[in-house]
């Protein structure tokens, strides 16, 4: 007789319910996580710079892409769209803290894969509370998604090499690939990393998917080669830079110094982890064949020596098997340390041989290997992992506490432009003048009052091949008639009023005008305002 318990599915259990449960949970963590970092912190230029390319027809985008910030070309034909809806702060950021949330959930099952639930769980949680979380989960640029398809792209290998017969999956992972290669040019450099992985049974496979996933890349590398014009405000660095990783990759220094060597650890925990499971496999399978062998010599004496042979055949397959898992665990601990620290290498190096390059926030593709490896040293200790991962947390919190709430304040991006808007008490016939010319953006979309003339704007769309504005070049005309003008320019104080490097400055000046006040936002490089009255 069939009766409703007979037919209802079994119960799953605790350990299962953790597993499909935990990446969503954690997941939602990380997107709240990213998209808190918003805070009252005010749009920056770069920010400025998307709504300016988002905001163009297809064929402007292009146009653009032809001169300047090529390889943002997918981002830009993403945000396109997403802005028809609104260009409001919270709405340009919601991408972002989205795409943390994606890094987050493979984050955990990552983890999962590679040592234990509890790994990828706490890993997600060490990721969560980074500062340069907060910063680049709230921020209107690729960074964020360029970390989340790089999770991806390990997550994909993985499942790959788990069935490397399976096409699909290596399909996903030649997609997984190309996002990498989409969402920023710098995040390739954690696919060397990959390459450890790289055995002759799957050799095939695996370049012909990353064949095929880094054509973006090399599209985009040949864009951005053409156009590094645009990054020579970049520095020369030096091997000095290396120090500050930790920082950069954490947010906050004295976190990222703990973490990074908490992440050493964590690939000395999956080192042996692996050679504890290689062990325990074979034991086992040794031991099933060891009773089967004692449980035969009672049977036949033929059927015996069948047994024999065949256990025997088992275990050394078995054997096989056990020391193949035991390598791989090996090489994945090299790889997840080569995720953290070949990029800062590799960029350098292209920075010494090509072009500067080096910029930290390139660079952050590498924090959620930072917190995945510090998860895996958590999870690998004897006893009471639970508690030592809520201490980690909390702990690892109340260290960057004051880097979590800077990024939160209004001049958290370092560019703080309603500060400006408030130092500015326009009269009438006031004039202004930008000493870059893009900064007219964000004051166009932060200005809710009455502003000054805006005397040189000689077209109301920005130029197609930049994010700067056409104007007229006789400053002295356009200012005749004009007892006070104000001028802001990105810097400081110095960088405007002593030198050349502010060329509407002096333009100003020689056009008779002196200096009345000078105000500068504080956090570098910062915005400067100054208002000069006729002599």
């Amino acid at each position: 007789m069939t009766t409703a318990a007979t037919l209802a599915p079994p119960a799953r259990r605790p350990a299962e319910r953790l597993r499909t449960s935990s990446p969503w949970w954690m997941a939602l963590v990380g997107a709240v996580a990213g998209f808190s970092g918003t805070g009252s912190a005010t749009l920056n230029g770069d920010e400025l710079a998307t709504i300016s390319a988002a905001s163009r027809s297809l064929s402007g985008m292009i146009e653009l892409a032809r001169h300047i910030d090529g390889h943002f070309l997918p981002y830009y034909l993403f945000m396109h769209f997403w802005a028809k809806a609104g260009t409001s702060e919270l709405w340009l950021r919601l991408p972002s803290a989205l795409a943390i949330g994606v890094a987050a959930w493979f984050l955990v099952d990552l983890g999962r894969r590679l040592h234990s639930v509890r790994a990828g769980v706490i890993g997600a949680g060490i990721f969560a509370i980074l500062p340069s979380v907060s910063y680049y989960g709230a921020f209107a640029r690729s960074y964020a998604f360029a970390a989340a398809a790089v999770v991806l792209s390990f997550w994909a290998l993985h499942r790959a090499l788990e069935r490397p017969g399976a096409a699909r999956r290596w399909v996903l992972y030649g997609v997984a690939v190309a996002l990498v290669c989409s969402t920023h040019l710098f995040a390739v450099l954690v696919l060397p990393a990959q390459l450890l992985l790289l055995r002759r049974a799957v050799a095939v496979r695996m370049l012909g998917a990353l064949a095929v996933g880094c054509v973006p890349a090399a599209v985009l590398g040949l864009i951005g080669y053409g156009e590094r014009h645009a990054i020579s405000w970049i520095p020369e660095r030096g091997p000095e830079v290396w120090l500050k990783f930790p920082k950069m990759a954490a947010g906050a220094n004295t976190l990222g110094i703990v973490l990074f060597v908490m992440a050493l650890a964590g690939v000395a925990v999956l080192w042996r982890a692996s050679n504890q499971s290689a062990g325990a496999h074979h034991a086992d399978q040794v031991n099933q064949a060891d009773g089967a062998n004692h449980g035969d010599q009672v049977n036949q004496a033929d059927g015996a020596n069948h047994a024999d042979q065949v256990n025997q055949a088992d275990g050394a397959n078995h054997t096989d098997q056990a020391e193949q898992a035991g390598k791989a665990g090996k090489v994945w601990a090299a790889v997840l340390a080569g995720w953290l620290v070949l990029p800062p290498v590799l960029l350098l190096a292209v920075s010494l041989l090509l072009t500067p390059a080096y910029v930290d926030r390139y660079l952050f593709v590498t924090a959620p290997a930072l917190a995945l490896l510090a998860g895996l040293a958590v999870a690998g200790l004897p006893r009471f992992q639970v508690v030592a991962a809520v201490l980690v947390v909390v702990a690892g919190f109340a260290l960057a506490f004051p880097e979590h709430a800077e990024v939160r304040e209004e001049d958290g991006r370092f560019e703080n432009i309603p500060w400006a808007l408030r130092v500015i008490k326009a009269e009438p016939e006031d004039a202004i003048v930008y000493g870059q010319s893009q900064l007219r953006a964000g004051f166009e979309y932060y200005a809710d009052s009455l502003m000054p003339a805006d005397v040189l704007l000689a077209g109301s769309a920005p130029d197609p091949d930049g994010f700067g504005y056409p104007e007229g070049s006789d400053v002295s005309g356009a200012l005749e008639g004009r007892e006070r003008v104000w001028v802001v320019w990105r810097g400081t104080k110095q960088s405007g009023l002593k030198g050349n490097s502010v060329a509407r400055v002096k333009e100003v000046e020689k056009a008779g005008f002196e200096l009345s006040l000078a105000k500068h936002s504080g956090n570098l490089p910062g915005l400067t305002v100054a208002l000069f009255t006729r002599r």
